[in-house]
């Protein structure tokens, strides 16, 4: 299979949770602590991922310099992208909690592509070392992207909007996140170490902050007892794929 048919395959199973994620909250109504549950699982495998597949593979490409620079971009970036989101209504795109608007679709699609695009990438530039994708990242990736998904289908279709808007707009998501794998695998082919390297930093330090911000409030809002434990399971799993 050629390289970029595989980066594209991997982002768009990574990007297709967003529909798995928007099919369950469409049509089904599922206990908030539940959800609480798949966020504390998603936020340990997104930290273990962070850590041992993006910041720490970050820096034996480019070093500690690009490394951090990369990770605090990345959190410059998603923090203030966030900002502007907020004030269009999709301040808690990953949050489980109806709605009663839908805090208009493009606010909504801004959301989902601030987050997946540069994971995407890095799903993408993975490949490129020849040694496959990181199962780890993918996995990370499509356990976050499920509450996304499934938050915004509930509150869509509170305020009304039919199925095929609400499918249609997160397949074209899907797609999007399929493509900027292959954008990463093909674009960054010719790059050098210290530009990947703080590319994979800078979707460390997004995904970073996108955890502590939404993730992990959301899981412990909810908690119950075994919150910390499915959290540590989460990490446990994630790092055990990284080192398959």
């Amino acid at each position: 299979m050629p390289g970029w048919l595989e980066a594209g395959g991997w982002g768009l199973l990574a990007g297709s949770a967003l529909l798995l994620g928007a099919a369950v909250g469409f049509l089904a109504d599922i206990p908030r602590r539940i959800i609480a549950s798949i966020m504390a699982f998603g936020a340990g495998v997104l930290l273990s991922a962070v850590a041992f597949e993006l910041v720490g593979e970050a820096y034996e490409q480019a070093g500690m310099a690009w490394a951090a620079s990369g990770a605090i971009a990345g959190a410059l970036i998603y923090t203030g992208c966030n900002v502007l989101l907020a004030r269009r209504g999709a301040r808690n795109r990953k949050r489980s909690e109806d709605r009663k608007d839908d805090g208009s679709g493009l606010a909504l699609a801004l959301g989902a592509l601030l987050d997946g695009i540069p994971e995407s990438i890095v799903i993408g530039t993975s490949l490129l070392a020849g040694g496959g994708a990181s199962v780890a990242t993918v996995a990370a990736v499509f356990v976050s992207n499920v509450p996304e998904g499934l938050s915004s289908a509930a509150g869509l279709r509170a305020a009304g909007r039919s199925r095929a808007y609400v499918f249609g707009l997160w397949s074209g998501i899907a797609l999007i996140s399929g493509l900027s794998a292959i954008a990463g695998y093909t674009i960054l082919a010719d790059a050098p170490a210290t530009l990947l390297g703080w590319i994979t930093a800078l979707a460390g330090g997004a995904i970073l902050t996108m955890v502590a911000d939404t993730m992990i409030p959301e899981a412990f809002e909810d908690a119950h007892l075994l919150i910390g434990l499915i959290t540590v399971t989460g990490f446990l799993l994630s790092f055990a794929l990284s080192h398959v």
